[in-house]
């Protein structure tokens, strides 16, 4: 029963949010489009050309099933997120969304348990052995230490981890790895455009967790790629799941001057832009289009200064690589992310007034990440200069 509801609430949500369209709050979404731009919504406020960014996990069913892909009779799929729900909001919402979005395409079986604990990710891994799943998906960084040691003794399971890495990977595990020293590129490109006082702030998560660490380099780089002379205020966190100190932060960065925050570690992070945009200071998102979540789809306070958010296209990942166990290509490697294949994008400025020489900037940028013709600096892998 739970998951049909989780599947009617999906379908629901779908009809309200599939007009369009990036390391946790309260609602399933499980469209077969999470990142509810792809239809090409711009926010009819200047929003660049965001929907040329967004690759439709609707479109990619419809490829992968013209190609004759399908789901053998009883084929399942399990998800362990990390500490939180497949209902937060973040990264295990969006892992979540993609397997059901390739369940709802192939009409497969899925289950998942939710982690409370750090203590329990190798027992919840264990659970969802039991009766030997196709696939297994376990969501995040933290997660990379206990998925190796089942995936290594489960070879008839194909794993995927994702923002998990490994020097080596054994064939049925895959590691899905984002460039998201582009999407803070593109954040600071954004935030350089749009401030007038010459300080821009950047509220991250652990600083031991290295796609956070990408964002917050990335973002200055493109920050000072408009101008050299910018300054940016930056601060790690402990956690990723304390928004008092996420407000604190901004605050104490809006205090200094800063115009514009970007929030780059989970729950800490969005408090830092809502502390933002409610004090009438433009924010800036991460991971999914935070219009949709942290904002109520507007009907919070502030979402006139939500500029946009570095997207990270989990769902996408999650659901190109369940499409690989299906047609057999899939193997045990680093799976890339980037701007290029669309797996890093950015979301439009919906209710905010963007300028448009601002918001023809930020895809000016999108597109030459994605050509090569700009680069970011930082290598992809840690995020430190090169």
């Amino acid at each position: 029963m739970h998951k049909r509801f989780l599947r009617l609430l999906a379908a629901i949500l779908t009809l309200a949010l599939v007009t369009a369209a990036c390391g946790n709050d309260d609602s399933a979404d499980t469209s077969d489009d999470t990142t509810p731009t792809s239809e090409g919504d711009t926010g009819d406020s200047g929003g660049g050309d965001a929907a040329a960014a967004q690759v439709s996990l609707e479109d990619r069913c419809q490829e992968a099933k013209d190609a004759g892909v399908e789901a053998p009779a009883d084929f399942t799929i399990r998800l362990v997120t990390d500490i939180g729900k497949v209902d937060d909001r973040t990264f295990n919402q969006y892992a979540f969304e993609g397997m059901e979005a390739a369940a709802d395409c192939f009409g497969f079986e899925t289950d998942f348990i939710e982690t409370a604990s750090a203590a329990d990710y190798a027992a919840n891994i264990a659970t969802s052995l039991e009766g030997g799943p196709d696939g297994l998906i376990t969501v995040g960084f933290l997660l990379t230490d206990a998925t190796l040691p089942a995936a290594t003794a489960n070879p008839d399971t194909k794993f995927i981890g994702v923002d998990q890495f490994h020097e080596e990977f054994p064939a049925n595990y895959v590691g899905i790895l984002f460039n998201e020293d582009e999407g803070g590129y593109m954040a600071g490109v954004l935030a350089a455009g749009l401030t007038e006082s010459g300080v821009i702030g950047v509220v991250g998560g652990r600083e031991d967790v290295p796609p956070v660490v990408k964002l917050v380099n990335g973002y200055e780089a493109g920050a000072k790629s408009v101008n050299p002379d910018i300054q940016v205020l930056s601060v790690y966190n402990e956690s990723f799941d304390d928004p008092a100190k996420g407000a604190s932060d901004a605050a104490s960065m809006i205090g200094e001057g800063a115009d514009v925050i970007f929030g780059a570690g989970g729950k800490t992070g969005s408090a830092g832009v809502v502390e933002a945009t409610t004090n009438g200071v433009w924010g800036i998102g991460v991971d999914q289009d935070e219009y949709f979540s942290t904002f109520d789809e507007g009907a919070a306070q502030g979402s006139e200064f939500l500029a946009s958010s570095a997207v990270k296209r989990v769902d996408l990942g999650v659901f190109n690589q369940i499409v690989a166990i299906l047609d057999g290509s899939f193997e045990g490697a680093v799976y890339p992310l980037t701007t290029e294949n669309g797996g890093i994008t950015y979301a439009p400025p919906h209710d905010a007034e963007i300028p448009e020489d601002v918001a023809a900037k930020l895809e000016e940028t999108r597109q030459g990440l994605a050509d090569g013709s700009i680069t970011t600096g930082l290598d992809p892998a840690t995020g430190e200069p090169l």
